[in-house]
């Protein structure tokens, strides 16, 4: 993005790339349905980056979901707004049309495109070293270049097989500047259950559910539970909670709501029409429509849940607890937590220590849910620093007569 918003206001861009392709984790990004961006108000949008909402506002002012439709729209990709108010390109486009769309906008405009190319550090006051790997790492050189200005854009370190794998960390700190450590976000939750839950369920999907962590809001959606815990929307959203809880040393427990759309009064009118003998498991079917794997769910929590009164079995339906014992790995997660401090950056997201070197997209310390907030805050920051730095090079541009 900042590539391309340079090259349209005339100045001269070479992209470097340590991968043999371009974009390898936006493609990532389209794998659970390619969802660009989302159509929330902007100020609500803004607080899906958690303490870092107030600086999102003036990202989101200067390139705003609706701004991403019409860039989208120019590259040929028409999106809409789904139901759930995500943005998303028509069915006939795949991340792999739009990532081909932009690519070719982007040689339209003159921008060179190096790929394996890996950057190594600074040198002196304005170069980077990097390694041009081309020809295979027998035959890679490594050269000096001085840019009049530079954009780091570096990713977090989640699927480090797309590139993505924090190997810039020193090199930043090499500076002395401060680097947040990086922990796994929008991951899945490790629950430990038993050897007869696993073999019972295996993986299974839970639908218009909601959860907590311990007394924490409720986040609605669907979940699949697995092996090693459960996955999904609302646990992805509720990860810096139980990273949180967890750093604390706990209790870091899910609470699972079986039916958040019922009254309780209801609920319990409900369970309190059970029948002497009736099963649990046809009676949670009948009257509720839970079936597999809710009962082997409730006895998991509870092993006396089929015994269990009304109330207190209401209460159970409410909020099933799910300890968490730990989070996913980080090179398993969706994005990461942790970065780059904004501490070490300007108003215009430039290094302090390295006036004219810029950073943007997932290398910075902010996080947000999934939903389209992670991708609208790649390219909202990435927008960012090229208006900062065309701003930097007019002077330049005016006194040169060009």
């Amino acid at each position: 993005m900042a590539a391309q918003r340079l090259a349209e206001a005339g100045h001269k861009v070479h992209l470097f790339e340590a991968q043999a392709t371009v974009g390898r984790k936006f493609l990532v990004a389209g794998h659970g349905g390619f969802n660009l961006s989302n159509a929330e108000e902007l100020s609500r949008f803004a607080g899906r980056y958690g303490a870092e909402e107030a600086r999102f506002v003036s990202l989101l002012s200067h390139f705003s979901p609706a701004e991403l439709r019409t860039w989208a729209a120019d590259l040929g990709i028409e999106t809409f707004v789904g139901t759930s108010g995500r943005i998303f390109p028509v069915a006939a486009h795949k991340p792999a049309d739009l990532l081909r769309a932009w690519l070719s906008r982007l040689r339209e405009l003159g921008v060179e495109i190096h790929t394996r190319h890996r950057w190594l550090g600074f040198a002196g006051a304005a170069g980077l070293r990097l390694r041009d790997e081309s020809a295979g790492l027998e035959a890679a050189r490594e050269f000096i270049i001085e840019p009049t200005a530079t954009v780091l854009a570096l990713g977090g370190a989640s699927w480090a097989k797309t590139g993505s794998d924090g190997t810039w960390v020193p090199l930043l700190q090499e500076l002395g500047v401060p680097v947040v450590p990086f922990a796994p976000a929008n991951c899945g939750a490790e629950v430990t259950w038993s050897p007869f839950f696993k073999q019972k369920t295996g993986r299974a999907p839970l639908k218009n559910i909601a959860l907590r962590v311990n007394d924490g809001p409720e986040v609605r959606g669907e979940i699949m539970l697995t092996e090693y815990g459960a996955e999904g929307t609302p646990v992805y959203a509720l990860t810096p909670q139980l990273r949180a809880a967890l750093a604390r040393g706990g209790p870091a427990v899910l609470h699972l709501n079986l039916k958040p759309d019922l009254p309780a009064a209801t609920l319990l009118a409900k369970l309190q029409q059970r029948r002497s003998g009736a099963s649990l498991p046809d009676f949670l079917r009948k009257a509720l429509h839970l079936g597999p794997p809710v009962p082997t769910l409730l006895r998991e929590a509870q092993p006396d849940a089929a015994s269990l009164g009304p109330e207190a079995l209401a209460e159970l339906l409410a909020a099933v607890p799910l300890p968490v014992a730990g989070l996913r790995p980080l090179d398993e997660a969706i994005s990461t937590a942790g970065g780059l401090a904004f501490s070490a950056l300007d108003e215009h997201l430039m290094l302090r220590q390295r006036p004219g070197t810029y950073v943007a997209g997932e290398m910075l310390d902010w996080e947000a849910p999934t939903g389209g907030y992670l991708l609208q805050g790649c390219f909202s920051t990435g927008a960012w620093v090229a208006q900062a730095i065309a701003a930097q090079l007019q002077p330049n541009r005016a006194s040169a007569g060009s």
